[in-house]
């Protein structure tokens, strides 16, 4: 059951990739959360730290965390439709540093990130010596002006591990069915070379080393990095098998007026949410949402009496109004002077 579950999303992420992923690229997980913990888990060595987007996904931080890994934020730009600052990823990473994570379509932003934007953080990642993981849970979930672009299309240019599942495109949350992939044509995730200390981890500069094609340390303790993820698989829990079973045909039989319509929806929701927030004079949208099911607004304290952040304006909104949001505080965004708040696109 397993081996057709992974050839299936082998074929399906192979479809917009100059190269074919095999069946020993991918592995399922018990939904993106479940990914997440994993990669968490498995670059947990001494020493190691990993760089995560702020704005970001909450479950980034509070795995590393558990795991012991240290966490570095870099900003993502409103200014410019909530891109990577590449320059403070540079700035930031050390020789500890082994991977920086994109989310893209973007929770909880709204943005769709360009291909140039793309290669140029594939570029950033191959100058650091880091790899990329891509959680593209949203895959396919744009409905602006760029189309979803998979970061595994750069994969010669630098190590992509994609996270994904079916509870986003295909609307079933509930079915907690995801994966990891590694785009890796290099082959520097399976290099033997790449030493670990330990069982199922690795160390972060002897990472660095073979992703820079630095000189490699002499043969001892050596494990891959995938080994590491599927070593960790065998001790975790598995994805239900009837949909393990149910995958193949849900990959590759769902018909594409299910998902245009779909985007149809999400693009009519963006579009009315946009045009509200313009209408509202404590709260800015700097980039109309482009993809995933989410908006990052921001609020002008000054416009509002007795409201002192993002926290207490969410609160008295559930209090007064029984409508429940996501303070900008939630997803690490507490910029100086400012209060951010995120809307839900598909309510």
């Amino acid at each position: 059951m397993d081996m057709c579950c992974r050839s299936a999303v082998a074929a399906y992420l192979s479809r917009e990739l100059p190269y074919e992923l095999s069946t020993g690229d991918v592995v399922v997980t018990a939904g993106c959360n479940h990914a997440i913990e994993i990669m968490m888990a498995v670059l947990a060595s001494p020493g190691a730290n990993v760089l995560l987007p702020r704005p970001g996904y909450p479950m980034y931080e509070s795995r590393a965390a558990l795991c012991g890994l240290e966490f570095r934020r870099f900003d993502l730009l409103p200014e410019k439709e909530w891109e990577v600052d590449l320059d403070g990823v540079e700035a930031l990473a050390d020789e500890n540093t082994v991977a920086m994570v994109i989310v893209n379509p973007n929770n909880p932003c709204g943005c769709v990130y360009s291909y140039d934007h793309l290669a140029k953080i594939a570029e950033t990642a191959r100058k650091l010596g880091i790899m990329v993981i891509s959680d593209e849970v949203y895959d396919h979930c744009a409905f602006g002006s760029k189309p979803f672009v998979p970061m595994g299309v750069f994969g010669e240019t630098a190590p992509v591990v994609t996270i994904g599942g079916i509870s986003k495109r295909w609307m079933v949350p509930g079915w907690r069915l995801g994966w990891i992939a590694a785009t890796d044509p290099k082959g520097v995730l399976r290099d033997k070379n790449v030493r670990t200390t330990v069982p199922s981890f690795f160390t972060p500069t002897n990472f660095q080393n073979a992703l820079t094609g630095a000189d490699r340390h002499p043969p001892g303790n050596f494990l891959q990095v995938l080994q590491s993820i599927m070593s960790y698989c065998a001790i975790s829990v598995d994805a239900v098998t009837f949909v393990q079973g149910a995958l193949p045909q849900i990959l590759a039989n769902t018909e594409k007026a299910f998902f245009e319509k779909a985007m149809d929806v999400m693009r009519s929701a963006a579009e009315i949410c946009y045009r509200k927030v313009e209408g509202i004079e404590c709260i800015t949208c700097p980039h109309k949402p482009e993809g995933s099911m989410f908006v990052m607004v921001k609020l002008d304290l000054s416009c509002l009496d007795g409201i002192a952040d993002d926290v207490d304006f969410c609160t008295k909104l559930a209090r007064e109004e029984s409508v429940v949001i996501c303070p900008g505080t939630l997803v690490h965004y507490p910029s100086i002077n400012q209060s951010w708040i995120r809307l839900i696109l598909d309510c």
